[in-house]
């Protein structure tokens, strides 16, 4: 059957009208839709305006306005991301926070005497060498353990050395002799040496025990300095050869350290402290630890009602090599909190009474997108070695003690161990000293990642600290307040105290205001949007409408069109190669349509009269003209020549 007329047409129409809007088969036809149909007056005003120099100036205009639309739209979301702070005041019963309280001094020397007799032997004779003192013969004792014999080896291996001069010629202070050194020098001292003798330079050469030749030599302006990082060393190493259990009696007890005790007016004992055992500070005793379940707390400000206790501190069985100073070490700290007393500890004298008054404070961050802090840790791929709730210090020390591990084949002694390892020691790891300083100078240069990979913590809780420090006991009450202290520690009266030996602790709040910063959101989303469409309103007369229509034509339309020129252009290519290989002459209906042809059009409503006359004419059709209007249908003439019968009898009625 033959087609309707009807589609005959529409398919005419289909193959000849030019297609605008999105159909429209190039770019440059549809970005001049999109211009005379956009409810953007600039992008319209181009196209329609005559003249160059106006269509230039509207060309000026709307990119200006689309670069400040861009400018403000940015500052809009770099303050999305931004936070305000908020500081809120309370005044409300407090909790007591924890104090960890450790003896400056970790172990006591009359118990250490035994295990650092050959280190202690040592360092005297360096002194001797290097200074002149004469201390005369002592006889030590060396049947404890075994590496006290053995340990004279690694003396040997890294002995004390005082540089001649800079040409790397040191003199071994243990021996006397006279040896070439190599490697590179590491000065530790902060402060250059202020004179221009070298002779003051005394240092150690560290190597790798795998390759002799690889080593470094750390150097000091200061022979106090050197002394004590070299007996630190060997130290440690011996230290970690001793079990847990035998450096808790070695250290302090809660009755040595503790003579009396008084929290909000209250009597307390040692029941109120629990023991920690700390690798470079011995035992340490917390109070109002919480490991009960029961945390403390004070609804009174001032000294009256906070922590006091009197500290004996025993400066006599001091190790005069291993610390400088006498007293003690405290830190205030939340219950979940590891106390780092070696970072963060306040030391506290002797003969004085140290009062600490604190001002409680909470913070929390917003975590991302607004800061780069962590909530618990989790997301941190470092392994939480101190059971504690998660802080940056953890991570670091966490992180430089797995690197040792993984490096050096053993952990360093100051920290936490992890599962599986053991503590660094001369005979199972021989190289652990220069593998440790090595990553230690690694770790200090940022060049371990841990600094990179931890972040902090984004609640946290701080106690601000007002120390102030004050004569005790005084001189009147000095000879009575000694004599009962001593009574009281179960000596005989006629040997009292030294009031060196003793620090009085006073830990309170000054005020129970409780300081909570917060971070909170500059910006909601609401707000976001709302600038967002002041801004494309203001400077393009835009909406939300206008986007989305951008957004079809500039992405969707635009992609759909160069598509579609491709996909001609490769079906051109295929045909012609079919007909190529079928040796076939090209025929009239494989010419590529040339203007309109719209292979998307599916309308299959007939054709409007408005859609007819806007069809192409024949080709070689002369062009249509208007006929000239008849002149004759503009003479006036009567409509009727005479009157009908009905109207003359109306008349007539």
């Amino acid at each position: 059957a033959a087609a309707a007329p009807g589609k005959k047409i529409t398919a005419r129409i289909k193959r000849t009208l030019p297609v605008r809007g999105p159909q429209a088969p190039t770019l440059s036809e549809l970005m001049r839709w999109y211009c005379l149909n956009t409810n953007t007056h600039g992008c319209r005003r181009i196209v329609v305006s005559r003249g160059r120099l106006r269509r230039f100036l509207w060309i000026l205009l709307t990119l200006g306005a689309v670069g400040l639309i861009l400018w403000q739209c940015a500052e809009l979301l770099v303050n999305y991301y931004s936070a305000s702070v908020s500081v809120t005041v309370q005044f409300q019963k407090l909790p007591f926070p924890a104090v960890t309280i450790c003896n400056i001094n970790p172990y006591k020397y009359s118990s250490m005497k035994d295990y650092l007799s050959e280190l202690d032997k040592e360092t005297k004779k360096a002194l001797e060498t290097f200074y002149g003192f004469s201390e005369g013969k002592s006889k030590v004792r060396r049947s404890v353990d075994e590496w006290n014999s053995t340990g004279s080896d690694f003396f040997e291996q890294i002995p004390l050395l005082k540089f001649e001069d800079f040409s790397k010629t040191a003199t071994d202070l243990r021996s006397g002799q006279k040896r070439k050194i190599e490697g590179n020098v590491f000065h530790k001292d902060s402060s250059i040496v202020n004179s221009g003798d070298s002779n003051d330079i005394i240092g150690f050469q560290l190597c790798d025990a795998n390759n002799s030749s690889e080593c470094a030599i750390y150097t000091f302006s200061s022979g106090v300095n050197a002394i004590q990082e070299w007996y630190k060393l060997h130290y440690m190493n011996i230290m970690a050869q001793i079990p847990l259990e035998t450096k808790e009696k070695l250290s302090y007890s809660a009755d040595d350290l503790l003579l009396t005790c008084f929290f909000d007016g209250l009597s307390c004992d040692k029941r109120h402290f629990t023991r920690f055992h700390h690798p470079l500070h011995g035992n340490c005793y917390t109070f109002n630890s919480g490991e009960n379940g029961t945390i403390l707390s004070t609804s009174t400000g001032g000294s009256e009602y906070g922590l006091q206790v009197v500290l004996y501190i025993g400066e006599a069985d001091y190790n005069p090599f291993l610390v400088t100073s006498t007293g003690a070490k405290i830190i205030v700290h939340d219950q979940n909190e590891y106390p780092f007393i070696e970072d963060i500890g306040t030391e506290i004298e002797t003969a004085a009474a140290t009062s600490i008054g604190m001002h409680f404070t909470r913070s929390r961050k917003l975590s991302k997108p607004y800061s780069d802090c962590t909530e618990t840790g989790a997301d941190i791929p470092v392994e939480n070695l101190y059971n504690k709730s998660y802080s940056l210090q953890i991570c670091l020390h966490s992180c430089f003690q797995k690197a040792m591990v993984d490096s050096c084949g053993c952990a360093q002694y100051a920290q936490p161990l992890p599962a599986g390892a053991e503590y660094c020691n001369y005979k199972k790891n021989p190289n652990w000293m220069y593998c440790y300083y090595r990553l230690h100078e690694k770790f200090v240069k940022e060049q371990l990642g841990c600094q990179q990979i931890c972040k902090d913590a984004c609640s946290f809780k701080e106690w601000a600290l007002t120390t102030s420090i004050a004569q005790w006991p005084s001189t009147v009450s000095e000879d009575w307040m000694l004599r009962v202290l001593s009574w009281d520690k179960g000596q005989k009266i006629n040997k009292k105290l030294n009031k060196t030996d003793l620090a009085n602790l006073m830990v309170f709040y000054k005020d129970l205001n409780e300081r909570f910063i917060s971070e909170n959101p500059a910006n909601t989303l609401v707000i976001l949007l709302s600038n967002f469409g002041g801004q494309l309103g203001l400077w393009m007369s835009c909406s939300v409408v206008c986007v989305i229509e951008i957004v079809e034509v500039f992405f969707i339309d635009s992609l759909s069109i160069v598509m579609r020129r491709q996909w001609q252009k490769a079906k051109k290519w295929w045909n012609n190669r079919k007909r190529d290989r079928a040796g076939k002459a090209p025929q009239a209906g494989d010419l590529e349509r040339q203007g309109h042809d719209n292979p998307v059009c599916i309308d299959e409503d007939l054709p409007t009269f408005n859609t007819a006359l806007r069809l192409p004419l024949p080709q070689d059709s002369p062009l249509p003209r208007t006929p000239p209007p008849n002149y004759s249908t503009l003479r006036l003439e009567a409509a009727f020549t005479e009157q009908l019968p009905d109207t003359l009898e109306v008349g007539q009625r």
